[in-house]
C-alpha cells in the first residue's frame, strides 16, 4: 500500500505501548482507526487524545483471546468506517517461569493471547482484504520467535508461531494485492513485564525466582529500549513497501547468522538468563 489517507486500521493492543504508537502514527497518516484493547481505561484515554487531536477512531473493548470479541471488533469497524485496509494483530502478554513448572493457566493464557489472538485476527479480517484485492497486515511476534530463551517458554512458543503464521500467510497471499509483515521487536519501553495485571479472574500471577529475575532484568531493560514511536515508524515503513521482516534491532540479523552456523554445527551455545 502506497497511500493511507482516507483509509481504515485496526490495532489491537492499542491502549499503550507499540499499539498506541502504531495507532497515532497511522492516524497523523489520515487513517480512520479502530482502536482495540482489553483495557478499557487505557483505550479510553487513547481514543480520547486522538479524537482531540482532530483524527477519527473508535474505541472498542476487546479481548482478543476470543474469536467472537475479535468478530465483534470487525462488525463495529465496517459499521463505524464501511471497510478495512490495515490490521495490526499487535496485543501480547508475558508470564515467566520454567516451562515444567509454569501453571497450565499461564501457558493457556499467554498462548491465548499472543498466538491464538493473531490466528483470529488473520481468519476474520483477511477474508475481507483478500476480497477487496487490498490491503496489510502486520502481525507483532518478537526476537523471541526467532531465538528462544529460558524462563519464557509460554511467550517464545507463541510467538514462533506467530512468526510460521505469518511466513505461511505471506506466501499464500501472493498476488491477491494483500501484503503481510512480520514484526519482531527486540527491547522496547512498553509495560509488557506489567502484563499480568489483565491476568483472567481466578489466574495467578507467576511466582519463584525465575519470575522474579525476569520482572526485574526485563524491566530493566526495556526501560532504555526503544521509543515505541520509533518501532511505529518502522511499522510505516513495512506497509508501504511491503517488507516483510520488520526488525527493531538489525544485530538480529548477526544473531540468526550465528544460529544458522549453530545449527551446521548441532550446537546451541547462546547463554542463560534462567
Amino acid at each position: 500500500m502506497n497511500d493511507l489517507d482516507g483509509k481504515v486500521a485496526v490495532v489491537t493492543g492499542a491502549g499503550g505501548g507499540i499499539g498506541r504508537a502504531t495507532a497515532t502514527l497511522l492516524a497523523a497518516q489520515g487513517m480512520r482507526v479502530a482502536l482495540a484493547d482489553i483495557d478499557e481505561v487505557a483505550l479510553a484515554a487513547v481514543a480520547a487524545d486522538l479524537t482531540t487531536a482532530g483524527h477519527d477512531v473508535i474505541a472498542v473493548p476487546t479481548d482478543v483471546s476470543s474469536q467472537q470479541a475479535i468478530e465483534h471488533l470487525r462488525d463495529a469497524t465496517l459499521a463505524a468506517f464501511g471497510a478495512v485496509h490495515v490490521v495490526h494483530n499487535n496485543a501480547g502478554v508475558v508470564a515467566s517461569g520454567k516451562a515444567h513448572e509454569i501453571s497450565l493457566d499461564l501457558w493457556k493464557w499467554v498462548l491465548d493471547v499472543d498466538l491464538w489472538s493473531v490466528i483470529h485476527g488473520v481468519r476474520t479480517f483477511a477474508p475481507l482484504l483478500v476480497e477487496q484485492g487490498n490491503g496489510h497486515i502486520v502481525n507483532t511476534a518478537s526476537t523471541a520467535g526467532l531465538q528462544a530463551n529460558p524462563g519464557i517458554a509460554p511467550y517464545s512458543v507463541a510467538k514462533f508461531g506467530v512468526v510460521a503464521l505469518t511466513e505461511t500467510l505471506r506466501l499464500e497471499l501472493e498476488g491477491t494485492g494483500v501484503g503481510v509483515s512480520v514484526l519482531c521487536p527486540g527491547p522496547v519501553n512498553t509495560r509488557i513485564v506489567e502484563a499480568e495485571r489483565n491476568l483472567p479472574t481466578g489466574v495467578a500471577r507467576s511466582t519463584g525466582a525465575v519470575a522474579d529475575r525476569f520482572r526485574s532484568g526485563a524491566g530493566a531493560l526495556l526501560a532504555v529500549g526503544l521509543d515505541p514511536a520509533d518501532v511505529a515508524g518502522m511499522v510505516l515503513d513495512g506497509i508501504l513497501t511491503n517488507r516483510f521482516w520488520i526488525l527493531t534491532h538489525p544485530e538480529w540479523c548477526d544473531k540468526m547468522a550465528d544460529r544458522v552456523e549453530q545449527m551446521r554445527d548441532g550446537r546451541m551455545d547462546h547463554g542463560s538468563n534462567a
